[in-house]
């Protein structure tokens, strides 16, 4: 079974129930931390009656600076909200690690940014060192991943597509909540990756709600393509896409060829004005709320709820 641990200022936590048992453990890192299993471990079996967990103030268990690498369309459900068909190509972005925040922090909306949008990913840390040139089977996954947190890719999309610039529109300080749980995973846990259902809601609306089996490329070959041409070390973060649902979806077909036939600058004036209407991009007030799990509660990531709020 998968352990869930917690971060806070004062040091790491492992999760048993609505209490926590501090780690002994002088990990500052993540990676240090997945280095020092054993301290977790004693920590779960510990006799300690542990904190109330409503007592703590969880941070990110993804600490940075740290890489951050994130896959693009790679779910068959957001393949189709965004327009594709066919074969679609794998494809990977970075994020600044500056843009992974806790669990519970506020999104802070750049004032520039008026379509913000959220995208749920299951988040794979690495646990050791994954050299350019590697293969990973699935046999090979407890070999490089240590655990699994919840992330939202949260997107400027107006920077996004008018630059086409995931960089930038994807790395404003904030844009990546990570946690709550770091669930440091056995490897009999792997055989359970699919069943993992990813939920994302906005103010008690469900908007995101599928299983990894809707995944296109799944774990293994996502590290073996990305392996290609990236060094990834222990306490990396890789985000595997997300599910359809977000709030920005492609135009009908007729539609976005007639607007290849205008200037950039028309073309996107109306495309947003279109999705001016649309009512499910993110607004200051609102509440997203995000989960990841098994249904049998075997992987259990935790429930990661942040604000929306504007910037100063």
């Amino acid at each position: 079974m998968s352990t869930n641990v917690l971060r806070t200022a004062d040091g790491w936590w492992v999760l048993r129930g609505d209490r926590a048992v501090p780690v002994a453990t002088s990990a500052a890192t993540t990676a240090e931390l997945i280095a020092d299993r054993a301290a977790v471990r004693e920590a779960a079996l510990s006799g300690d009656a542990g904190t109330p967990v409503a007592d703590l103030v969880v941070l990110s268990p993804v600490t940075t600076p740290c890489r951050v690498v994130a896959q693009m369309v790679n779910y068959r459900s957001h393949a189709r909200d965004s327009g594709f068909t066919g074969d679609i190509p794998p494809a990977f972005f970075r994020k600044a690690s500056g843009s992974v925040s806790g669990p519970g922090e506020a999104i802070v909306r750049p004032s520039h940014v008026k379509f913000l949008d959220y995208e749920i990913e299951l988040g794979l840390v690495m646990g050791a060192p994954l050299p350019v040139g590697t293969v990973v089977e699935e046999r090979d996954l407890p070999t490089h991943v240590a655990g699994l947190v919840i992330t939202n890719d949260v997107s400027a999309r107006e920077v996004q597509l008018t630059k086409t610039q995931f960089y930038e529109s994807k790395s404003y300080p904030t844009f990546t909540p990570t946690g709550p749980c770091l669930a440091l995973l056995e490897p009999e846990d792997f055989a359970h990756l699919l069943d993992l259902r990813l939920r994302l809601s906005v103010n008690g609306e469900l908007r995101q709600d599928r299983t990894l089996a809707d995944m296109i490329v799944r774990p293994a070959q996502a590290l073996t393509l990305l392996a290609r041409f990236q060094t990834l070390d222990p306490g990396d973060l890789l985000l595997t896409g997300t599910p359809g649902g977000t709030a920005l979806k492609a135009p009908p077909k007729a539609v976005e060829k007639i607007g290849a036939l205008l200037p950039p600058a028309v073309k996107w004036k109306a495309f947003f004005k279109s999705q001016a209407r649309n009512p499910h991009y993110l607004h200051t007030g609102d509440v997203i709320t995000a989960t990841i799990s098994t249904a049998d509660g075997r992987i259990d990531l935790g429930e990661q709820r942040t604000p929306v709020t504007d910037a100063n």
